[in-house]
């Protein structure tokens, strides 16, 4: 490629994210409340009655997904026992409880994503595992580290207040509960509040709806093992979205529905995926003591620019974009570059993986202006990157019909069906692949505010953007432990692992105020000040993210914003996973202050 090349893309890439920018940013999704609450319903378990708790715990943990999991499992092995973890759905598995749209699956490879496979001994059946398995798994854990007893299902914290003179937590449900804990943990995640697209008229659809955290197989039939959605015969679908959900479950409906129309704003880059099975006498060979973690600290390191691995462990599709940029910057740094010059050959490595992207449309998809549509006009790391083997295939099939909005997305829905473009294309049903809220306010997301000492609102405490020690600490919430992605290691392609760390630091820290006799743990304001402080924005990330299509990577468009999960440690998350892991080892806890309860 020339420079010219790389002018005209870049142009390109601005017309297209130009197209899409919106001044209303999250604001323009709709929250699942008022005539939109039915989608809220769990459809997948029955809601057992039962008698409101007024007991005491040493330690609740707000959510049952890969966060209160690995956490609850790393303070049994403490030997904190008395964990309750509490759960608005009716199961554990968080993202993975409400995800069973048909075809879900990992994206990362299960050997780092699926936490604590070397503790519970299981294998992953494939490289990149589906939902039933990792649900399987979540139960697995819950059930090997007994954390299923006492967990409360389909009860939703309503609210959380720092009592000062017992030093506990009063926890408050929508089921009547009002018990107390000493500590509480709290990992309700960014995935797991639907939010619906603010199409005018969306309320006057007189036709069956649903979104895909929330699959309807009752209508579609299937199941989420992969049975044919045989409900679908003879029905014209339509399918609001293009992210990854939308990727994994379109080949599924498109082998099920008379017609299939895909409503898309902004294509997903779609790269290989090649799935296989996990040859047991393979993991055998790489499965000796400690290998999980040297798989996860392998990962991290290939995905760092800084890094150079001798070895690839995973080497899947998002490590072949970090060697092709560590390549180009080990060519630079030898002919002694500047660091303007270092970020252009990060540019030029990533166009040239987008191309090769959009090459393989072409390829594969027959009609030449379906391809068109179809291909990604931004830099790869500026959305979620996807990888599948059927989605693009499936736009071969005469049924399936794109219906490209050119950035605007659908204009209109009517009660007969959508309109773009003036035309309205009547369906049977419309499924909101539209995903989750990210960058809207933590308590939003959470449903519950808390109050800690001195009536302080966590939601006025975080109303300029969140403040912690590490993204776990919160000054002036004593005994409070947050087990997320913020403030830490930075939001990484394999999520699971930031939990899986913050885990062991939350275990560590509870472990050591309960062998020591401490009622009280908490940040000093000075170092929340001093973290806050080494989280300044990057300006080189914040950089690459104005340019960026819109999307919940950027805050659509507006990043950075108050409520972004996405700031971490300066240095990066391998750097950060070292410190961490050096200031949890030396027991000194620097930056926490544990105490006594005074005497009554």
């Amino acid at each position: 490629m020339t420079e010219a090349d790389y002018a005209a893309l870049r142009r390109r890439y601005a017309q297209e994210r130009a197209k899409r920018l919106r001044p209303d940013g999250n604001d323009q999704y709709l929250e699942l409340k008022g005539p939109f609450a039915e989608l809220l319903d769990d459809p997948y378990t029955e809601r057992v009655e039962r008698d409101p708790k007024r007991d005491h715990v040493t330690v609740a943990f707000i959510g049952g997904g890969f966060a209160g999991l690995v956490t609850g499992a790393r303070l049994r092995e403490t030997g904190i026992d008395d964990v309750r973890i509490v759960e608005k759905g009716g199961g554990f598995g968080g993202t993975w409880y409400w995800n069973r749209y048909p075809g879900a699956q990992c994206d990362t490879a299960a050997m780092i994503y699926m936490p604590l496979l070397e503790e519970t001994g299981h294998v992953p059946s494939e490289r990149y595992a589906h939902a039933p398995e990792i649900l399987e798994h979540c139960n697995r854990i819950a059930k090997h580290y007994g954390l299923d007893e006492g967990a409360l299902f389909h009860t939703r914290v309503t609210d959380l207040e720092w009592d000062a003179l017992s030093c506990r937590w009063i926890v408050r449900t929508d089921r009547g509960d009002e018990f107390t804990a000493q500590f509480i943990a709290s990992g309700t995640g960014p995935l797991h509040v639907p939010k619906l697209p603010g199409i005018p008229g969306i309320e006057t659809f007189a036709g069956h709806s649903f979104h895909t955290s929330r699959w309807d197989y009752a209508y579609t039939g299937g199941d989420p093992a992969g049975a044919p959605l045989e409900g679908l015969a003879g029905k014209r679908v339509a399918i609001i979205g293009t992210g990854a959900t939308a990727v994994q479950c379109v080949p599924h409906l498109a082998a099920a529905c008379q017609e299939l129309f895909v409503f898309q704003r902004t294509p997903s880059s779609v790269d290989v995926r090649d799935n296989q099975p996990i040859d047991p006498d393979w993991f055998a060979e790489v499965a000796t003591p400690g290998w999980q973690q040297r798989w996860l600290d392998n990962f991290v390191a290939n995905m760092m620019a800084g890094e150079f691995p001798a070895e690839d462990l995973v080497d899947d599709g998002w490590t072949d974009l970090a060697k092709r940029i560590r390549g180009r910057l080990a060519e630079a740094r030898s002919a002694s570059a500047s660091f303007q010059e270092l970020l252009a050959e990060f540019e030029i490595a990533d166009f040239e993986k987008m191309n090769e992207i959009r090459s393989r449309v072409d390829t594969i998809v027959a009609d030449a202006a379906t391809a068109e549509h179809l291909k990604a006009w931004y830099r790869q790391l500026c959305k979620r990157p996807c990888f599948h083997d059927e989605y693009l295939e499936a736009y071969n099939l005469p049924s399936v019909h794109l219906i490209d909005t050119d950035g605007r997305g659908v204009e209109r829905i009517t009660p007969a069906g959508v309109i773009v473009g003036g035309a309205e294309y009547p369906v049977d049903c419309i499924i909101y692949a539209s995903g989750f809220e990210v960058g809207t306010e933590p308590t939003r997301r959470s449903g519950f505010d808390m109050t800690g000492r001195g009536g302080v609102r966590l939601s006025d405490y975080w109303s300029a953007g969140m403040r912690s020690l590490h993204g776990i600490h919160v000054h002036n919430f004593p005994n409070l432990f947050l087990v997320q992605l913020g403030q830490g290691a930075n939001f990484l392609p394999n999520v699971p692992h930031n939990l899986i760390d913050s885990a062991r630091t939350v275990a560590a820290v509870i472990g050591h105020a309960v062998r020591g006799g401490f009622d009280v743990v908490e940040p000093t304001a000075e170092a929340v000040e001093a973290w806050v402080e080494e989280l300044a924005p990057n300006p080189v990330m914040t950089s690459f993210q104005a340019q960026c299509t819109p999307g919940y990577y950027n805050n659509e468009g507006h990043a950075p914003g108050p409520h972004s999960l996405f700031g971490g440690y300066s240095r990066g998350a391998a750097a950060y996973f070292r410190y961490i892991g050096q200031w949890r080892d030396s027991g000194a806890f620097e930056g926490l202050s544990f105490s006594r309860r005074p005497p009554v």
